[in-house]
C-alpha cells in the first residue's frame, strides 16, 4: 500500500478513482496501520484508524461508519472498496451506487464477464449467478453455472464477482452482526453470509476490469502500465 513508484501511493490511486466517480460525497480511507494513516493525511486524504482485529474489509468499513455517525455524519449508501484495486474504472462505482435508486436494494456488488477459459476452474476467481432481477443466487469458487453439455465456450456464460460492496447503513449493520455462516466458512466468501440469512444482493454487471494488486510482480506491471509502457489488461 505504501509503494510509490508511480508518484502516488498505491492506495492513493484507488482513493482518487473513487473521488473521480462522483458517486461519493465523502471518501475516507480506513486502515489499522499508523504508517498508512500518516501517509494518507500527508497527501490530503481523509483517514480513520481502525481496530486491528477485523476479519474482513466490510467489518472495517462498518467500524468506520459507526465512528463517523457518532460525530454526526449521516450516509444514504456506504461503498466499500479495497485499497489494492487502483485500476477499477470510476464509472463502476457510479453504476454501483446508482443501483440504490431502487428502494428495494439494500446491498449490491459488481460482476463482469470472464475473459479466459481458465478462469472458470480457478478458485481465486469467484463466480456469481443471478436471478431474473439481477440479484445474486450464489457466489462460488467453483465453475457456476455448471455446463452439463460441456460446450467448449461454456465459460462465456459465467460472471466473475468483483469484490466491491455497497450497503445502506442499516443493512451494513445487520450484515456485520450476523455470525459467519455455514456456506461462508466452506467457500471462504463473506457475502454468502448475507444470502444464507435470506437477504438479497443486487449484482451490477460492468465491463471486464483490471486485476487488483496482490504481489510485487503485479505492482511492477501496474507501474509499467501507469508509465504508458503497456495497455491495461483485463482480469485473468
Amino acid at each position: 500500500m505504501l509503494l510509490r513508484e508511480t508518484g502516488r501511493f498505491l492506495f492513493e490511486h484507488t482513493v482518487r478513482n473513487v473521488e473521480a466517480s462522483g458517486a461519493a460525497d465523502r471518501v475516507v480511507l480506513a486502515t489499522d496501520s499508523e504508517r498508512i494513516e500518516t501517509a494518507a493525511k500527508e497527501v490530503g486524504i481523509d483517514a480513520v484508524r481502525t481496530a486491528e482485529s477485523h476479519e474482513s474489509g466490510t467489518d472495517r468499513v462498518h467500524e468506520t461508519v459507526e465512528r463517523l455517525a457518532a460525530d454526526g455524519s449521516r450516509f444514504d449508501v456506504v461503498l466499500g472498496v479495497q485499497g489494492d484495486e487502483p485500476e477499477l474504472a470510476p464509472e463502476c462505482f457510479a453504476q454501483l451506487v446508482a443501483a440504490f435508486a431502487d428502494g428495494g436494494v439494500n446491498a449490491a456488488t459488481l460482476s463482469s464477464p470472464l475473459v479466459a477459459a481458465q478462469e472458470a476452474d480457478d478458485p481465486n476467481v469467484v463466480k456469481v449467478v443471478c436471478d431474473a432481477h439481477g440479484d445474486a443466487l450464489y457466489f462460488s469458487r467453483a465453475p457456476i453455472p455448471h455446463d452439463r453439455d460441456a460446450a467448449a465456450d461454456g465459460w462465456r456464460a459465467m460472471q466473475r464477482h468483483i469484490g466491491v460492496y455497497a450497503f445502506r447503513p442499516d443493512a451494513l449493520r445487520r450484515f456485520t452482526a450476523l455470525p459467519a455462516s455455514r456456506l461462508e466458512r466452506r467457500e471462504r466468501l463473506e457475502q454468502l453470509r448475507w444470502l444464507e440469512a435470506g437477504e438479497t444482493m443486487r449484482v451490477v454487471a460492468v465491463a471486464p476490469q483490471p486485476a487488483g494488486i496482490d504481489t510485487q510482480a503485479q505492482y511492477q506491471a501496474f507501474v509499467a502500465r501507469t508509465s504508458g509502457q503497456k495497455p491495461i489488461p483485463t482480469r485473468t
